[in-house]
């Protein structure tokens, strides 16, 4: 979604010497590749939607993932995006050499003044490390790499996970298999948003009043600002007890059985790790054929999956909800920037970048929904967008002539850096839980400071913390 957005916009500046490189055979991003039943975006549809592409077709408050797909597809067609995307070509390597980045691709080579790198985050698929998975005697794959063709109904499905994924295939899918078992390592603070259908009067309404349709998203926006992503930088905030108060609830009223309710219950603070937002997890776990199962798996084996306390849980089917790789961004591509530095040795340690879209020493490269940038429940479209205003300001540097390589400086990166970790210090994520915010030190990965902070930062580039040559 991030590179639809970058085309679209570039066009829109005047910039006619595009091509995106899409290493698939469409568009989506992981809305192409997460088709698992249940699968939908934990952000309202009106603000998880580009701005200059607002939808009143949306059909529900949190749209279905094959509905996300089709609106990015469309808004690709109708700006006409899909000319310049050279698909099923992969991106080998990128070296900066001569002022200019070379550009080795599966369908040849190629030279850019800019790259712009629109990866994502939630790509890589994380496999779990469980001894004998190989030998299981049924299908085993991962909720991103989901197999159509494999027959669920009356099966005995086993779901390793408990984050989105999880809770949102268990919810689909616990009325069609015949038994359903839930492998829960941690359990998760889930908070009851309901998902009704937008009603086709209020449709008609958006789509003859596209102002209230911005102001609807503008509403959203804020909102999302003010009662999340505002409060959970701040571990002593009013609203992020609230948060808590309310999942709480959830779990008090809607757990009937108090065993299974303690075994659902974390022992950490709520939005520690990543909020999950369903309106029917409690009510499917408690299904008369679905069990939580919370003994460690010790290993698989060819008729299911055997736990710590000796018992093999028979199984026909295998899902690893096991989440995503967070920090590979461009990787694997092999990166070479300024002095034959590679990207893998400035990210020995792990991933930086001055304000999520810059790496010291890689000039003219930029990063979207890059490293330690707001991530998890936020509008990434958003994010995304407001990003690129900032990446399109340098690149007009560029294009005026005013220099020739523009890349954040090493000074400004580490001051930023550490800036970043000192904040992290006061936000939920550090307040004792294990999640995928956190890097090898246990600092959180992310955008520690307020929304409102980051929408200033992304106004406008700082040029001193910038080579300009």
């Amino acid at each position: 979604m991030a590179g639809v957005m970058a085309a679209i916009r570039l066009k829109e500046a005047g910039f006619r010497d595009v091509t995106v490189y899409e290493k698939a055979d469409r568009i989506g991003g992981t809305w192409r590749e997460n088709t698992y039943p249940g699968v939908a975006c934990d952000v309202p549809s009106h603000l998880y939607s580009y701005s200059f592409a607002p939808n009143p077709e949306w059909s529900h408050v949190f749209s279905p993932g094959p509905e996300i797909r089709d609106y990015l597809e469309a808004v690709a067609r109708r700006f006409d995006v899909e000319r310049c995307i050279s698909f099923g070509t992969e991106v080998e390597r990128l070296e900066f050499a001569g002022g200019r980045w070379r550009v080795e691709t599966t369908a040849g080579p190629d030279v850019a003044d800019v790259v712009v790198a629109a990866t994502g985050v939630l790509h890589h698929p994380r496999y779990p490390d469980i001894d004998g998975l190989d030998t299981f005697g049924g299908p085993v794959f991962h909720s991103a790499r989901w197999d159509h063709t494999v027959a669920l109904e009356g099966r005995r499905l086993g779901l390793v996970g408990t984050g989105s994924s999880a809770v949102q295939i268990t919810a689909a899918l616990v009325d069609v298999v015949g038994e359903l078992a839930l492998f829960q390592r941690t359990p998760q603070w889930v908070l009851s948003v309901p998902n009704p259908p937008i009603e086709a009067t209020e449709r008609a309404r958006f789509a003859a009043d596209p102002a209230a349709l911005r102001a609807l998203r503008e509403e959203l926006s804020r909102g999302f600002a003010d009662n999340f992503a505002n409060v959970v930088v701040d571990a002593d905030s009013e609203g992020l007890a609230l948060i808590e108060e309310l999942c709480r609830a959830n779990l008090e009223e809607g757990v009937r059985d108090p065993e299974l309710r303690e075994r659902l219950r974390p022992d950490y603070r709520a939005a520690c790790k990543r909020l999950v937002i369903s309106p029917n997890f409690y009510e499917a776990i408690q299904a008369p054929h679905a069990r939580l199962v919370t003994d460690r798996i010790a290993a698989v084996e060819a008729e299911g999956v055997r736990t710590v306390d000796g018992r093999l849980h028979a199984l026909d089917v295998v899902v690893l909800a096991t989440g995503f790789r967070v920090d590979r961004f461009l990787r694997p591509i092999e990166v070479v920037g300024e002095g034959g530095r590679s990207l893998e040795t400035a990210w020995a340690q792990r991933p930086s970048a001055y304000l999520s879209v810059s790496v010291p020493g890689f000039p003219n490269l930029f990063l979207l929904n890059g490293p330690n940038g707001p991530v998890g429940n936020f509008s990434l479209i958003e994010v995304a967008e407001l990003q690129f205003d900032y990446v399109l300001q340098l690149v007009a540097l560029l294009a005026e002539g005013r220099c020739a390589k523009v890349c954040a400086s090493a000074e400004a990166a580490e001051r930023f850096e550490a800036a970043r970790v000192e904040a992290a210090q006061r936000t939920v994520w550090v307040t004792g839980c294990r999640s995928w915010y956190l890097d090898d030190r246990g600092v959180p990965a992310a955008w520690p400071w307020t929304f409102d902070r980051f929408r200033q930062e992304m106004a406008a580039p700082r040029l001193d913390d910038f080579e300009l040559a």
